[in-house]
């Protein structure tokens, strides 16, 4: 079950980037992404 979800979120982003190519929001998705990940990495820390 997991390796099928894994596979519909890669395909999912796969998708989200196309859709920032043909719409020239590249930057903007990559920004988002790098912030979304930070602050993931940052909540995680404050649950340690």
């Amino acid at each position: 079950m997991g390796s099928i979800r894994n596979l519909l979120y890669m395909v999912a982003r796969m998708l989200g980037d196309v859709q920032a190519v043909r719409k020239g929001r590249v930057g903007k998705r990559v920004g988002r992404r790098i912030t979304g990940r930070l602050a993931g990495r940052g909540l995680s820390r404050l649950w340690r």
